[in-house]
């Protein structure tokens, strides 16, 4: 399970420090070519879809971000993650890209404004840079996700090879109506790269050069603090990357958008437990939750699913093998009380705590660990695997942006992979290097 978090707000005060930087984009802009070249963020590559991408143009970025493919029993979802020998591979492979022109280097630094317009939506925007690695104590930048240290080596090893920010983490700072105002302004002109993901996002950049636009940015930046949206692992390998004495290693490329209005949404990760039939599933958790029966008589679980998932409400689960589902509701004292009482109110609050202590741990007795306990980024993922895995799928609904905020500031940490923030920039339209 989850360690409980200190209960107090990380001592120390703390704003945003960031810098415009010397970026390393694809020299082909157009955007048939930056679709064949991007990638999703490596988490979420599987290890089919890796092979996809890196089939779709020798120059894709997965050949940087996952050099090497294998199965990961770390995320359960035939995620890939890094092999052996990965961040060398990987190291040289941008060697050789830079030596033929693949990637081209920015003469002058820059901010690059990032739009991403999801179908039916209100356009996300933020600014990608380069934000300095906070001391100690400090509450500029703060985590809400317990992290898997093999993933984080993985990610360190290839800062340390490559000695770029290969894909940005993503914060979520206060909302600045200066920071807004300039954000309007410069989404005026034609923008600098543009490209459809196949989730039918439009992700536009505009790269921002103006040393007046810039300072004001920073100041107004400077004045605000933020939480990791997505990318704990990223932002804990540059950390390591840090603690390793790296000379290059001050900051971490981020896209920065604002909590709220114009900024990031967040749903649920859903939980798969592999081989657990549903009725000892139930007949166990019946010992901590009232068990109902939610079953539809027309057999179609999915709309059961989508009307629940949508309903709002707390502390109550749905447990499904994609046949059949229930939900679970009313826990019992025991069950509550396996939630550690000296944690943050805002962390004991969350369902997916509760799914992590008090059912998992307290009922089933499952750890929580990448093997015995996998992720699924949305609901028809986690039926799939449920019923691939002769297992069972645990489905939560997504907490609020504000309660993120609320456990991040309070110190505390969700359990990994807790939230999805969307929607996602593209990974491989700008990179960071170290040098220079």
């Amino acid at each position: 399970m989850s360690s409980p978090p200190a209960a107090d707000l990380p001592s120390g005060a703390g704003s945003l420090d960031v810098r415009p930087f010397r970026a390393l984009t694809y020299r082909h802009h157009d955007p048939a070519a930056l679709a064949r070249v991007s990638s999703p963020a490596y988490d979420l590559v599987t290890a089919a879809g890796r092979n996809r991408l890196a089939a779709a143009d020798p120059h894709n970025i997965v050949r940087l971000i996952l050099p090497h493919v294998e199965r990961s029993a770390g995320e359960g979802t035939g995620s890939a993650t890094v092999g052996p020998g990965s961040a060398e591979t990987a190291a040289g492979t941008l060697r050789n890209w830079l030596d033929q022109g693949v990637l081209d280097r920015d003469p002058l630094p820059a901010l690059w404004r990032y739009e991403m317009a999801a179908p039916g939506s209100t356009p996300t925007t933020g600014w990608l840079g380069a934000v300095e690695l906070p001391a100690p104590g400090s509450s500029s930048v703060l985590p809400h996700e317990d992290t898997f240290a093999p993933a984080v080596e993985g990610r360190r090893a290839l800062l340390a090879a490559t000695h770029t920010d290969l894909e940005p983490i993503v914060l979520a700072h206060d909302p600045d109506d200066e920071i807004a105002a300039l954000t309007a302004a410069t989404g005026t002109s034609t923008p600098t790269l543009q490209v459809a993901d196949p989730d039918g996002v439009t992700h536009r950049l505009w790269r921002v050069t103006d040393p007046a636009v810039l300072d004001r940015l920073v100041r107004a930046l400077a004045g605000t603090r933020a939480v990791i949206a997505d990318g704990h692992h990223r932002f804990a390998a540059a950390r390591e990357h840090q603690r390793g004495g790296a000379a290059d290693s001050g900051a971490v490329l981020a896209l920065l958008t604002p909590m709220g209005p114009g900024g990031l949404q967040v749903r649920a990760i859903h939980r798969v437990l592999p081989d657990l039939d549903l009725d000892t599933a139930l007949a166990t958790a019946g010992a901590g939750f009232e068990v109902l029966d939610r079953t539809p008589a027309d057999g179609d679980v999915a709309t059961v699913v989508a009307g629940w998932t949508a309903s709002g409400g707390r502390g109550a689960f749905l447990v499904t093998d994609g046949s059949r589902v229930a939900e679970l509701t009313s826990p019992t004292a025991a069950v509550l009380d396996a939630v550690p009482a000296e944690a943050p109110a805002a962390w004991r609050g969350l369902d997916v705590v509760l799914v992590h202590h008090g059912l998992f741990g307290h009922v089933w007795g499952r750890p929580d660990d990448p093997a015995s306990v996998l992720v699924a980024h949305d609901v028809a993922e986690a039926l799939r695997l449920a019923r691939e895995r002769g297992g069972i799928a645990v489905l939560l609904r997504s907490p609020s942006p504000a309660d993120v905020a609320a456990v991040a500031r309070a110190g505390a940490r969700m359990p990994r992979k807790s939230t999805l923030f969307v929607p996602k920039p593209r990974t491989g339209l700008v990179l960071r290097p170290h040098a220079g």
